[in-house]
């Protein structure tokens, strides 16, 4: 699939850091709130079990990656594990793309955003989403309030 001067393509194996690296980044200006500590964990999560077992999708420059987004089945709505874009190629379209994309595939689609990161909430806000759910803590346990919201 190409738009303008980007393309999408499904996730291979030798994605796998130059995404972890993509997600690192975006993580650290998206999320202040996380350790050092609690970024590691998580990283070592998406490159071993969120990227593989995800159908994940990578926005790509020619051959560069700039982001991708990973969905997961669920019964009624698919689910958006995650939507990440490097910083430095943020506000060119990308992460718009990868949600339709997402939507052609999927047509209804759900996902949590931290309730902190309001660059975020209004990006899904301008796509449509709208929220369903609040919860006040997150997979980890910590009190860092998650909103549902389902497109």
């Amino acid at each position: 699939m190409t738009i303008t001067h980007l393309t999408l393509r499904r996730f291979e194996a030798g994605d796998t850091m130059v995404l972890s690296h993509i997600w690192r980044a975006a993580s650290e200006r998206a999320h202040p709130f996380f350790s050092q500590e609690q970024l590691d964990q998580q990283q070592a999560l998406v490159e071993q079990v969120y990227l593989p077992k995800a159908e994940t999708w990578v926005a790509l420059r020619g051959a560069v990656p700039l982001g991708f987004i990973g969905l997961l089945p669920d019964a009624e709505v698919a689910i958006i594990g995650g939507l990440f874009v490097a910083p430095e190629a943020q506000g060119q379209g990308i992460g718009r793309m990868l949600v339709d994309h997402a939507r052609r595939l999927k047509h209804r689609l759900s996902l949590e955003v931290y309730e902190t990161n309001a660059s975020a909430r209004d990006f899904y806000t301008r796509l449509g989403f709208r929220q369903t759910g609040r919860r006040e803590v997150d997979d980890s346990g910590l009190p860092y309030p998650l909103l549902k919201l389902v497109l």
